[in-house]
């Protein structure tokens, strides 16, 4: 099944609106599109290229898109996909992800957010742990680390993740739980060399 049969067309624009719907809907959004890529691929061409190919077969696919719905999570969906069935193929990364090569079109009841987008190393996360956390995150299977991204980073919801992941809720949140711990390890000496606990259960809660 190629892409054009795998996405449904629900919506009819006309191509002034093609190009209203993506400024309005998508641009906004792009900033964390890369964001979310970088973290995926640690690299930056790489990432562009993703982002790229992402807006790309946003627009071609607009039609499946319902103007006022969640954006954000429609774009990060065929970010997933994307990398997932062209960019990981070219990667190193060791671990085979589970995710169901599946691109459906995802139409959430809620409006687009328009939160600012928050990096790994900016505000707070940049004063508590900075490139620390980044280089944990970054040493984490890529479907472990997916899922820390769009909870934690991106603040997505359980219901938003499981259908950006097309995986069952309880799945997100047996693999977010999972993902915690293997990130609390890997930050263990860091938070010792600070003076914390590290026996503490709070960094997977």
């Amino acid at each position: 099944m190629d892409e054009q049969e795998e996405i449904q067309t629900t919506q009819t624009y006309s191509d002034l609106e093609k190009h209203r719907v993506f400024e309005k809907e998508f641009m906004p959004h792009i900033d964390s599109m890369y964001n979310f890529a970088f973290r995926l691929t640690n690299d930056e061409d790489d990432a562009n290229d993703l982002v790229q190919d992402t807006y790309l077969k946003a627009f071609r696919f607009i039609n499946s898109f319902s103007e006022g719905t969640n954006a954000k999570a429609w774009l990060f969906r065929i970010l997933k996909n994307s990398f997932i069935n062209d960019f990981r193929k070219k990667s190193k990364e060791p671990s085979k992800v589970d995710y169901q090569d599946v691109e459906t079109t995802y139409n959430s009841e809620e409006d687009a957010e328009t939160n600012q987008t928050v990096d790994l190393r900016a505000e707070t996360v940049q004063d508590l742990i900075g490139d620390e956390i980044a280089n944990a995150l970054n040493a984490l299977p890529v479907d472990f680390r997916t899922v820390i991204i769009l909870c934690d980073v991106e603040g997505f919801t359980y219901e938003e993740m499981a259908k950006i992941l097309d995986i069952p809720i309880g799945t997100v949140r047996s693999r977010l739980h999972r993902a915690r711990m293997l990130l609390k390890e890997k930050l263990k000496s860091y938070a010792k060399s600070l003076g914390y606990d590290v026996n503490a259960d709070s960094m997977a809660d």
